[in-house]
This record gives C-alpha cells, structure tokens and sequence, in this order.
C-alpha cells in the first residue's frame, strides 16, 4: 500500500478567552459570546467544498479541532464540520479518531457530553501544571484543582479518550533569582494526572518562542530560564513517574496507555498528508488539485512531491474570503516540498517516536536514495557513540539520548 494513501484533517480555531504568553499559535483573546460561532463554521465548510477533491478515496483517519480554544466553539457547530468533513471523506477509518484542545475554563461535564453527542471521542485537555504559581506565570486562568476538575469532568462524562497536557521546564522568580520546578515535583504533578484515569499525557518542555511575550523578555534578559541539565533530569524524571502509572512513552514528549496514542500526530510524525483547514491551518498535501491556484503546484509526471500552503491568519480576512463565490482558495503563502525535503522531514519527525522509523522503505516510496556517503558516515559515527540504532534500514533514537533527538536528526539531513 501507499504510504501515502491515508489522509487526517486539521481544524483551526482561532480565539482564546486570553492569550497566553509563551504561545505562537495564531489565536486572539475574545469572549465567548463576542464569537460568531457559526459565521466561522459557515466559512469553513465553504473551505472544506473546495478542498474535497483532495480527501478524494483516501482513507481518513482522524479529524483534529486545535486552536486556540475550540472548547470555546459551539458544540453544534463543531458537529456541523465533523459531519461535512466525514461526508466528504472517501472512506473512515474503522478507529476514526475525533480530538477537540480543551482549555479547564471551558469544559465542564456538560459540555464534554455535547462534544461527545456530536461525534468527539478525545480531548485533550491543557492543564500544564499544579502549581499556582506556576500557572500564573504562565497566564493560565485556572488553578491547579480548575486543572484536575475539567480530567474529572471529561472522564465522568464518557469520553472514550482523554488527554492532559503538561508543562514542564518552568522557572519563576525574576531572571537573576530563578526558581526552577524541582524534578521529583515535575514527576508528582505527572502522576496526579495520570491517577486520574486519563488514556494519554503530553509532556512538553517550555521552548521560548520569538514574537510571543516571553520571547521578548528573554530578549531583554527579562525572563526566568531553568536550565538545560534540570530540564533534561525533569524529562527523566516525568518518564519514570509515568510509565511506572502504566503510560508508555511512546513519543519524546507523549505517553500512552496500549492503545491510546494520539493518532493525528502519529500521522504528522509518520508523514501522512493532511489537509488543514481554517484560518492560520497549514495542510500537507500530495497530489494538490490544481483549481486552488497554488503557485507551488507544478511538477513533472511521477515526481513525488507535495505542497505545503497555510491558509490566511486574520480570522475577517479568511471568513470573507471563504464567502466568495469561485473555486479559487487564497492562502497567505504555499511551498512545493520536493522528495528530498520530505525525506529531512520524515527523519526528523519519525526519530522522535521511540520505535523510530523505516529509512529505506521511507526513501523508496518518495524515488529518493536512502544512503548518501554522508549520511551512513553520520549514521555510523551516531550508532558508535550511543545515540541511534540502525537495524537493517530502520533509525531509532535510545531514550537515553531523546534529549538529543534534534540534533540528531539534524546530523542525518
């Protein structure tokens, strides 16, 4: 079979009750009822018509609401783009995985039954920690029992599927005097969580991204930073606490009970196709169809190439956008990933699973080699120093060494 051939959809949704900020996801405070919960719907749906063509007779295999806060949308009219999105696919997966981002200030039993009425069986819920102080710096709006309520709540509620989310690396304090979260609390956070009952933890170190609000505090040297050997203990230590709850680590920053990974980022870690839709979506898709007047889209016959388009960021400009007439799809800007590129992308996405992935059999489907002298070189010099395995044509990262796996991947381009 293809590789190719199995296909997820994103669905972006833009708006926050607050922005926080360490984030550099495209997303705007506004109030819940301030939000023209079907207007956005409508212009989606509008989108989706255009791009159907591209689900095609692939097999969709999951269906991802991410934001921002799609808590925050109506669940009617989430249920109304499920419908559309599962309507146009060409066939379902038996397992289709339906997952809506929850922030604690907006989910409760209610409305987790409703998500779960219209066709949602994950979500997966922000918690990011049980310190309030933490929680505070990070510009959460709920508190450490706010965090464990909405697990609560999502379980009681049926949800076949849920999610917390964790973060981790957080120092407070001013940038001369940081106090750093101790691992052993790192760890007794992660296991609060997982005693919940929750089927999945994300575990995410703080990365400090340039054109949030930390970015430009640590640009002025403004901003407390832990340190890199107290983040990789904590890493180690999150480990231990979870998979001793019976959680597997099956991703760098992913743990699983059998069964229960997330299957919209195995797709995105394994190189399947997407197709975003939204404002600020991106999508990755081969084959694109030619009437969405992409600039990126030509190609030879049989050149295994794919395009790479992000849809426009302002959520008037995108809803006007979408309520013209015509085939046409304006997208702020689209790039044509020649093999090559997908390859670089497939080797540094797959060696953060921890089963790794197939070199060879990834290189044979894109028509690229596998092994330039460099790259075995490189391969070779990484295997005797610990830090990949090699077994046949599959690459795999020891744990030992996940803190490393970037640079890693980064030697193999």
């Amino acid at each position: 079979m293809d590789f190719m051939e199995p296909i997820t959809t994103y669905v972006h949704f833009p708006w926050c009750l607050k922005k926080c900020p360490y984030c550099d996801f495209v997303s705007f405070a506004k109030a819940r009822e301030a939000i023209d919960h079907r207007g956005y719907a409508d212009a989606v749906l509008a989108e989706l018509r255009k791009r159907t063509d591209a689900l095609g007779e692939r097999e969709l295999r999951s269906v991802f609401f991410g934001g921002g806060t799609p808590s925050l949308w109506e669940p009617e009219e989430i249920g109304r783009v499920l419908a559309a999105i599962t309507a146009a696919a060409g066939r379902l997966a038996p397992d289709l995985e339906v997952t809506v981002e929850c922030n604690p200030t907006s989910l409760d039993e209610q409305r987790a039954r409703a998500l779960r009425a219209v066709g949602v069986n994950r979500l997966s819920i922000g918690v990011q920690g049980l310190d309030l102080e933490r929680l505070q710096f990070l510009g959460r709006l709920h508190d450490p029992d706010g965090g464990l309520g909405a697990l609560s709540a999502a379980l009681r509620s049926g949800m076949p599927r849920v999610s917390g989310d964790l973060i981790y690396g957080v120092a407070v304090g001013t940038a001369e005097a940081a106090r750093e979260q101790r691992p052993e609390h790192a760890a007794a956070e992660a296991r609060a969580v997982a005693s919940t009952g929750v089927t999945h933890v994300s575990a995410y170190s703080l990365t400090i991204e340039s054109g949030t609000s930390f970015g430009e505090l640590a640009r002025r040297g403004r901003l407390p930073l832990a340190g890199d050997e107290g983040v990789a203990d904590t890493f180690f230590a999150i480990d231990e606490a979870l998979e001793a709850e019976g959680l597997a680590h099956y991703e760098i920053s992913n743990y699983a009970r059998p069964g229960h990974e997330a299957r919209h980022n195995l797709g995105y870690w394994r190189g399947v196709d997407y197709v975003g839709l939204g404002c600020a979506a991106f999508g990755t898709v081969s084959r694109p169809d030619p009437r969405w007047g992409l600039r990126s889209a030509g190609a030879a016959p049989g050149e295994a190439f794919a395009v790479r388009y992000r849809n426009i960021a302002s959520p008037e400009r995108y809803m006007a956008a979408m309520a013209e007439a015509g085939e046409a799809i304006p997208v702020d800007s689209d790039e044509r990933l020649d093999p090559e590129t997908r390859l670089s992308e497939r080797i540094m996405l797959g060696l953060r699973l921890r089963d790794g992935f197939d070199l060879e059999e990834t290189a044979s489907a894109l028509g690229v080699p596998a092994w330039s002298p460099a790259r075995r070189k490189a391969a070779e010099r990484l295997e005797r120093a610990g830090r990949l395995t090699i077994d046949g044509g599959r690459l795999a990262v020891p744990k030992a060494a996940w803190v490393f796996a970037d640079g890693i991947a980064a030697d193999l381009f």
